[in-house]
């Protein structure tokens, strides 16, 4: 006989199991949870920086350094610790930018009875500037910075150089002023133009020849002119490149000039305005990179334009973007020297951080009750001067993310040198002047093509598949099928991102005919099978058990894709020329990759049939018994049954696995990262590749500087692959859990 209190002592222990396993349960249940919601905590607690407003910080505003004539210029250098001021007489005051005492003087070589009548300014990053004189000729300087560590301190040393040379470079050979100058010089040429009374402007190009056995530098000048404007010339501007020139008058009217070919005269590309009437043209200047122009008017428009490649292929200037957050006259434009933004100033002491691309205005301030007359942005866009004038104010910038807005992450975007706006995702390049294109749509619609044309293999094969196996399959042969597949989700995707890449994609590429060939055989030559065996004698029939018909179409299938593969030569040489390739490109005008859809489709389909597998043939060997019984029992067909009765109870689990399938699919990384090409593209044509969200992730993270842009949007590509993945899965078992309510009650 059992001992009662043995009896009493096992329930409580077997209570107390299962209690403990509840707990244990539960506790797993609530960890996963939480540590779900720390990764979306951590991706948001990345992403928001981005969008954080811009912000100045006054440090400290004092009387202009001591100088012998009103400032022309000013510059600050990278530290933001010395500001450069250059009046008109040539001498330049390098100063403190928190208390304005001067740290070095600087008189310019400017010859003896010759006065300062006109500023050039090359390229910003140089540090290159020209001062044209009263006889026509111009001297060329450079302002820099030396660092050094006496004591562990550092200490920044202005220095100034003449890499022309001291002597000035004669622009004008008549020897009239000049009025306007505009310069570029880098390495192995320089192009100066300007304005004088004259009815032409002159134009210089000087090219640099070194003679390689007296070790010495000497600069072959060419002289050219073009013709005056009408109006009263207010800007010249000479392009980074030296092959382009601008001119603007006060009207905003601007003449724009190819340069590059020394031989010839210079031609006339373009006549525009570059304001809107009735407005005038206050202020002009390159934006980083000196492929737009920003153009300020006196109704406090700002307008960006940059040239276009028409139909003829000719470049024509187009008006991109207009900022119109002032209501009075622009009195300066500085471009940033990194990114494609800019600080503007107005005449009521106002200051605006814009940023092209984005199209965003990210701040507008008053700093002064008076015009702000100059201003000068910190390489790093971390500090500016400005002045107006009676003082110098020294200004901190917060302004990390001006790149990011919907529109530039979501939206079509006209970036320099593109025909038209487009969505492209494109974070590095070789150029220092490369904007990074950070458009996230390219890379979305990339994820769900990749989803797409692998759920369109996986979703028919395994539904298919599972059917037949939970329904009509042998349980002897279910055993050995249905723990096969669900063996192969153990697969390391690595693994096959690696064979489609290597083999699979040369293989396709190789027997393209072949492939579709087989898509068309394959299910007429299965059902030309299937209907024949009907008419094989009844004795050959009945000796294949039921539910093992399946294992009989298995060579039907090896000798149908063995005779497509080998055909495919024959048919390649019939029908496309000897190269299907060159046929899609010349007939119907489609590229082919090598790493296309076809190779992604195929092995993230291979993927992720287990998956869907698996959950709908457990869903419909689910399905209860009786109710099977019940269809037969009145006089359905096994077949009538499996649509009528079992798909429709096991509904909700198969469309549960679906959308786990696709969330495996979406997420997926190292088989896209391996078989597509990486090529973001937004374009659903089969033979062409894609980038995905994750691959992209993958690829660029380890290159990507912690904090930067480019590093944050990363982020932000991870955070919306989490919330689609997050809501795909979360609806698939939300079903999932209706499907089990569904069952309890039957």
């Amino acid at each position: 006989m059992t001992n009662p209190a043995s009896s009493e002592l096992m329930l409580r222990w077997r209570m107390l199991k299962d209690r403990l396993a509840q707990h244990m349960v539960a506790v797993g249940g609530i960890g996963v949870i939480v540590a779900i919601v720390l990764i979306a905590v951590y991706l948001v607690y990345v992403v928001l920086p981005m969008f954080e407003p811009a912000t100045i910080n006054k440090v400290a505003s004092y009387a202009l350094p001591a100088s012998d004539t009103e400032p022309v210029y000013f510059s600050i250098e990278e530290q933001a610790e010395i500001g450069m001021l250059l009046d008109r007489n040539g001498k330049l005051v390098f100063f403190n930018t928190v208390d304005g005492t001067p740290v070095k003087e600087v008189r310019l070589a400017v010859p003896e009875g010759r006065t300062v009548t006109s500023l050039g300014r090359s390229d910003p990053t140089t540090g290159v500037l020209a001062l044209g004189l009263s006889d026509g000729s111009a001297l060329v300087f450079r302002h820099a910075y030396r660092i050094s560590y006496p004591d562990d301190k550092r200490l920044i040393t202005p220095v100034v150089e003449y890499p022309l040379g001291e002597k000035p470079i004669v622009v004008d050979p008549d020897g009239l002023p000049l009025l306007k100058l505009a310069i570029q010089l880098d390495e192995e040429q320089a192009t100066l133009a300007a304005v004088t009374e004259a009815e032409t402007l002159p134009i210089v190009h000087l090219a640099k020849e070194e003679s390689l056995l007296e070790e010495t530098v000497t600069w072959q000048s060419l002289y050219t002119h073009i013709p005056r404007p009408r109006d009263e010339v207010a800007f010249l501007l000479v392009g980074k490149l030296q092959r382009d020139l601008f001119v603007a008058t006060d009207a905003g009217e601007l003449s724009f000039y190819n340069i590059s070919d020394w031989e010839e005269a210079p031609e006339l590309l373009q006549k525009v305005s570059l304001v809107s009437q009735p407005a005038t043209l206050t202020s002009l200047t390159f934006l980083a990179g000196d492929i737009s122009l920003l153009a300020g008017a006196s109704d406090g428009d700002i307008v960006q334009w940059f040239p276009v490649r028409d139909e003829n292929g000719k470049r024509v200037l187009t008006r991109i973007r207009d900022f119109d957050d002032f209501k009075t006259p622009v009195n300066t434009i500085v471009q940033e020297q990194e990114r494609k933004g800019f600080l503007a100033t107005d005449r009521t002491g106002k200051v605006g951080l814009f940023h092209t691309t984005a199209h965003r205005t990210l701040l507008v301030e008053s700093v002064s009750d008076k015009p702000i007359l100059q201003a000068a942005l910190a390489p790093r866009s971390n500090a500016m001067l400005l002045r107006d004038r009676d003082q110098i104010h020294f200004y901190k910038i917060h302004n990390e993310y001006p790149e990011v807005s919907w529109s530039s992450l979501w939206g079509k975007v006209w970036y320099e040198s593109y025909p038209e706006p487009e969505y492209v995702w494109q974070s590095s390049s070789a150029s220092n002047d490369f904007e990074p294109k950070l458009s996230l749509i390219p890379i979305s619609f990339g994820t769900l093509k990749a989803a797409f044309y692998a759920m369109l293999i996986a979703m028919p094969l395994a539904i298919m598949g599972a059917i037949f196996t939970a329904h009509f399959m042998s349980p002897r042969l279910r055993q050995v099928v249905k723990p096969t597949i669900e063996i192969m989700e153990a697969l390391p995707t690595v693994i096959l991102g690696f064979l489609a890449g290597l083999w699979l994609a040369p293989f396709v590429e190789n027997n393209l005919p072949g492939i579709f060939t087989l898509l068309i055989v394959m299910p007429f030559g299965l059902l030309f099978a299937a209907w024949s065996w009907h008419f094989l004698p009844a004795a050959v029939r009945h000796r294949i058990p039921d539910g093992w018909e399946a294992a009989l179409l298995v060579p039907v299938i090896i000798l149908l894709a063995y005779v497509s593969i080998e055909a495919s030569p024959w048919l390649e040489t019939s029908l496309f020329g000897g190269d299907i390739r060159v046929w899609l490109k010349q007939e119907l005008g489609i590229n082919y990759d090598q790493r296309n859809s076809i190779v992604v489709g195929l092995a993230m389909g291979f993927a992720v049939i287990p998956t869907i597998f698996s959950i709908t043939e457990d869903a419909i060997f689910a399905v209860p018994s009786h109710l099977v019984r019940g269809s037969l029992a009145l006089g359905a067909t096994p077949w009538q049954t499996m649509m009528r009765v079992v798909l429709l109870t096991a509904s909700p689990g198969i469309f549960s696995a679906v959308m786990i399938g696709l969330g495996r699919a979406v997420g997926e990384t190292m088989i896209v990262l391996m078989a597509t090409g990486n090529t973001p593209v937004m374009d659903f044509n089969i033979f062409e590749g894609m980038r995905t969200l994750s691959a992209n992730i993958a690829v660029e993270m380890p290159e990507s500087e912690v904090g930067s842009t480019h590093y944050r949007v990363l982020f932000l590509a991870a955070l919306v692959l989490f919330a689609f993945t997050f809501m795909v899965n979360t609806l698939a078992e939300i079903v999932r859990q209706r499907l089990r309510k569904r069952y309890s009650n039957l």
